[in-house]
């Protein structure tokens, strides 16, 4: 790997920032994931969001198959501090697509939302996600969006529906980050309403 530890991931956080104070905007990575090695067990995009966002700080957990899910706490754990936790107590919640599908739900259920004290103390989800467009698939409207915004996820729609459940009681919530093969990434802030348009 010959990315640039702090300038490179200076670039990808903001990128990311800006995704999320524009929801459904996508933004693309390419020109530093190129820089990644191949032999990753996620999309590249996704590596960088990890990476940039955990620290000896905060923790995460990982949902994925036994495989991938081992190799990638041992990459990500040879680059920084971050602790895992168990999935109630993590900050950032790590999906990938190979993820069994009661593993998400679990975690959609059971993952933090913050508190009315402290609404900050909730996860943010990484999400690896199919080819991201801005198709009709999810109608977003909420703050940072000028009328409605379209977007494709490829995620399925009880996730939508289970999602939209988590953040009913604003400022309670969770905060999604989307990464795709092409060295995509979209945002959805717990502010955004998300209407399903059609079966993604």
């Amino acid at each position: 790997m010959v990315i640039d530890q702090i300038h490179d991931l200076q670039q990808v956080y903001r990128k990311v920032v800006h995704s999320m104070s524009r929801p459904g905007s996508i933004s693309n990575l390419n020109n530093i994931t190129e820089k990644l090695e191949d032999d990753l067990p996620c999309n590249h995009a996704f590596f960088l969001c990890a990476l940039t966002v955990l620290d000896a700080e905060v923790t995460f957990h990982v949902v994925a198959s036994e495989e991938k899910k081992a190799r990638l706490i041992e990459i990500l754990s040879s680059y920084n501090m971050s602790r895992i936790a168990p999935v109630d107590e993590a900050d950032f919640i790590l999906l990938l697509q190979d993820a069994p599908e009661y593993q998400m739900n679990q975690a959609l259920l059971e993952c933090k939302t913050g508190n009315l004290h402290d609404p900050q103390q909730s996860a943010t989800w990484i999400i690896e996600s199919g080819l991201l467009s801005n198709i009709s698939a999810l109608s977003l409207s909420g703050p940072g969006i000028n009328g409605t915004q379209q977007l494709q996820t490829g995620i399925q729609q009880d996730f939508w529906q289970r999602r939209n459940d988590k953040v009913k009681e604003y400022p309670l919530g969770i905060d999604l980050v989307f990464a795709d093969f092409s060295s995509q990434i979209a945002c959805i802030p717990r502010t955004t309403a998300v209407t399903i348009t059609e079966v993604v």
